[in-house]
């Protein structure tokens, strides 16, 4: 069977050596499997929302698509295309918001910290909020279900992303498909033994602690980055620690094992940290060299950068085209030729209700949430050690046996067997806590 994974990288600056490790690399690998199907793309309308400099943009989209084809992505295998030119993105974006409860979008992480800054700061919560930011767990929900992708390679922070891509799928899947899945549900994966390399101070590698090492500056630009990463104040001839060394956890990143335990060893042996940082040089520019000239070449050629983009965009629209027609036909944007105007003949369609979500916690616990027709959440359950245990739960609750539910204040749980299984979030006010009693109710009587 194959797999389709989709990756976006955020068009707002220059990749660097951690962005290499971290995403690129790992990323170039996968897309060589042979059950594989890979969709890369330059996330140019997702920039917009962090930045406002075109030429910032622009300049990032240019260096970060020389990055991948000089790192060896083949086009010809994968599907490398920028954002922007599909047209069919932006469109399904729309679709998707047509069906986003807000109240899923108000629990995103990043909308949320930014509030609760605004808060902590006196302002006005929704201060410099503009609704890109607000919206932007549905536009990396477009990205996805447009393409219908298997897994998603994501760090941690947006594994909350991707499970609102499939909560919006699934509701959307109930809504008009008819008994079809037309939106696969997409599943994030985190890749544990990618490395996460430490920059110049030590701390994770990132252009906003100015810690970076360069990736295809000139190899003099490496070597001064190199001589400036910190190290203790151990003489030569003194053993160094290599598990606490920075250094060395770079070189690990790029050495063969047997590299890597030769490093080791010299450094327990007293190896002086200035012929240390030689040698992670030259591991360095043997491992990029090459593709630094590749990538200063692609630079000085830009127009050959349009022409791959403009032929992986066209590729993925032969995709994309045809689906978001049978969207707009699902949704009932259809053609008055194909279709005669008036009633439609048979069942009314269902009314809009409520729904269970099932999801993975990050501590590998199993939860679900009960949403009502709106996409306001009713219940939110325990933690459970396995999913089987979490299902039962879900399946009594919809059963149709007495609800036991205790009302905590402007709140309220629901128990079986003496435990409580899931609560309700706080309500404004007991008439509003009340109101969502009624609805709870409503969602589990069982079904004429």
């Amino acid at each position: 069977m194959t797999t389709r994974i989709l990756t976006g990288i955020t068009t707002t600056g220059t990749p660097h050596l951690g962005n290499y490790a971290g995403a690129i690399r790992p990323a170039i690998v996968a897309s060589r499997a042979a059950d594989a199907d890979s969709f890369y793309f330059l996330a140019d309308y997702h920039a917009l929302i962090k930045c406002d400099e075109p030429a910032r943009i622009q300049r990032s989209r240019l260096e970060i698509a020389a990055t991948w084809l000089a790192c060896g992505l083949d086009v010809n295998k994968a599907t490398f295309y920028r954002q922007s030119d599909i047209p069919e993105i932006p469109e399904l974006c729309w679709l998707l918001t047509c069906v986003a409860g807000k109240g899923l979008l108000n629990r995103a992480h990043a909308y949320k910290a930014s509030v609760d800054k605004n808060v902590e700061q006196g302002e006005d919560p929704d201060a410099g909020i503009s609704m890109g930011l607000f919206s932007y767990p549905v536009l990396m929900a477009a990205d996805i279900l447009m393409f219908n992708a298997h897994k998603v390679p994501v760090g941690r922070d947006q594994i909350q992303h991707v499970e609102m891509a499939r909560d919006i799928a699934q509701r959307f899947n109930h809504l008009f498909g008819q008994g079809r899945e037309l939106f696969t549900l997409p599943e994030a994966v985190i890749e544990e033994d990618v490395a996460t390399l430490p920059g110049l101070d030590g701390r994770k590698m990132s252009k906003s602690y100015d810690n970076t090492i360069p990736l295809f500056g000139s190899a003099r630009q490496l070597k001064d980055a190199i001589a400036r990463i910190v190290t203790d104040s151990r003489l030569p001839g003194e053993a160094k620690d290599p598990d606490s060394s920075h250094l060395f956890t770079l070189y690990q990143a790029f050495a063969a094992p047997t590299q890597q335990a030769d490093f080791r060893a010299a450094l327990e042996a007293g190896l002086a940290w200035g012929e240390a940082k030689q040698q992670l040089f030259q591991l360095l520019e043997a491992e990029l060299g090459e593709a630094r000239e590749r990538y200063h070449a692609l630079i000085e050629r830009p127009a050959d950068l349009e022409d791959i983009l403009l032929a992986g965009a066209a590729k993925a629209r032969r995709i994309a085209t045809p689906f978001l027609g049978e969207l707009r036909e699902a949704v009932g944007l259809r053609s008055f030729r194909s279709q005669p105007v008036g009633a439609e003949s048979g069942k009314k369609k269902a009314s809009k209700s409520a729904r269970f979500v099932s999801f993975r916690d990050e501590d590998g616990s199993f939860r679900f949430r009960l949403l009502d027709a709106s996409g306001e959440q009713l219940l939110l359950s325990r933690s459970f050690a396995d999913g089987k245990s979490a299902g039962q739960v879900n399946k009594r609750l919809q059963s149709g046996e007495p609800l036991d539910l205790r009302e905590e204040g402007d709140a309220f749980g629901v128990w079986l067997d003496g435990e409580c299984v899931a609560q309700s979030p706080s309500f404004a006010d007991s008439s509003a806590c009340q109101a969502a009693i009624l609805r709870l109710r409503e969602a589990l009587a069982p079904q004429e």
